[in-house]
This record gives structure tokens, sequence and C-alpha cells, in this order.
């Protein structure tokens, strides 16, 4: 026969389990709500609309040394900046087709691009400081007229799509560098103008923006 001490310890142990398990049962509900109010309340990031339309790609072609303007259907959100990093994108982006009269590597180019009040006050209209990604550049063949068509390419490309940009700077993964590929002045501010005239030329050496 079990004594009786063992069988009221048992029904203890029994209580008590059950009381715990109840006790963890509600805390579970209770956050459970939690979760679910904050969720509720947590605003939707509205989508970001992009429609398709008809732009100016200025690109490069390495045999004959020359930036050509042609059009293109390409989708573009309204934002400034995102525009201006999708339009680029889609440029650089035509550079890893087999067909390309100037080969790039294929991969990401542009980490982002920043539209900024021009330091110099004398320079009416924005600066862009565009972010390459460090891949892209190390990546990037080297050459005087390789390297300067890309910048060339790059800057038409901007002040056709978007006039109110007048200054375009360059970082790679944040930061300053040098040249390009080992020639094109990366730390120099280029003026935004139409390059299929005449190539654009560094104005002046840049600072961190």
């Amino acid at each position: 026969m079990i004594p009786r001490y063992q069988r009221i310890l048992f029904w203890s142990l029994v209580g008590g389990i059950a009381l715990m398990a109840a006790f963890l049962l509600h805390g579970c509900q209770q956050a459970h709500k939690r979760l679910t109010s904050l969720n509720d309340a947590t605003p939707i990031a509205a989508p970001t609309t992009a429609s398709t339309e008809e732009v100016a790609l200025y690109l490069a072609n390495d045999a004959e040394a020359t930036i050509t303007s042609t059009r293109d259907q390409v989708a573009l959100p309204q934002d400034p900046t995102l525009r201006a990093r999708a339009l680029l994108e889609h440029l650089l982006a035509q550079y890893s087709k087999p067909d390309s009269t100037h080969p790039l590597q294929p991969g990401p180019a542009i980490d982002d691009v920043f539209l900024l009040t021009n330091p110099d006050p004398t320079i009416p209209g924005q600066l862009a400081v565009i972010n390459l990604h460090s891949a892209f550049v190390d990546n990037h063949p080297s050459g005087i007229l390789t390297e300067n068509l890309t910048i060339q390419s790059i800057v038409g490309t901007l002040h056709a799509a978007l006039p109110q940009i007048t200054q375009i700077r360059f970082l790679v993964d944040g930061q300053p560098r040098d040249t390009l590929a080992g020639h094109a002045d990366l730390r120099a501010s280029y003026p935004a103008t139409d390059t299929t005239t005449k190539p654009v030329q560094p104005t002046e050496e840049a600072t961190e923006p």
C-alpha cells in the first residue's frame, strides 16, 4: 500500500504541473495577441510604382570612339533618385550583352545615386553623386578610351533624363577612388551635358560629399 505522504506528494506534483501548463498557455495567448495587434498597427509601405517610358540612352562604341544617343523603353519609378539608379542600371546592363559595342562584365554596377544641392552656389541645379559597386570598378577594362567612354555614357544619359542635374561625381562603395580602372578620373566633378557632341571633361577636384 502506498504511504499517505507519497500520495499527497504525487497529487501536489500533478497539480503543480497543471498550473504551470495553464500559466504557459495563457502567456502564449497573450503574446500572440500582442504580436497580432502590432502587425495590424504597422502601416504597409506603398509599393514603388514604375511605368514604362521612352528614354534616351547614350551608348558608347569602342571601335568608333563615339557616344550615340538611342531611344529605349524602360520601366522607371517617379522618385528622382530611384529613377536615376534604375536608368543607370539599365544603361550599364546593355554593355554586358553579346553584341555590345562597349563590352563590360555583367553584374550590379550602381549601389546608389544621391541628388544633392550643388556645393558651389554659383552652379545652378543639383549634384548627382553616383556610388558604384567595387566589383564593377574592379572588373572594368583598363584603358583611357574605354574608361572615358563609360563616364561619357553615364553623364550623357543622366543629363538627358534628369536635366535638373548639372554636376556629377563618383564614389566606389561609399569612398572616393582616384580612377575608374587606372585612367578616368573619379575624384573630379563632371558637368552634366550632351556627350554625343563633345566629350565632357572634369571641372575640379572633388571633395567628399
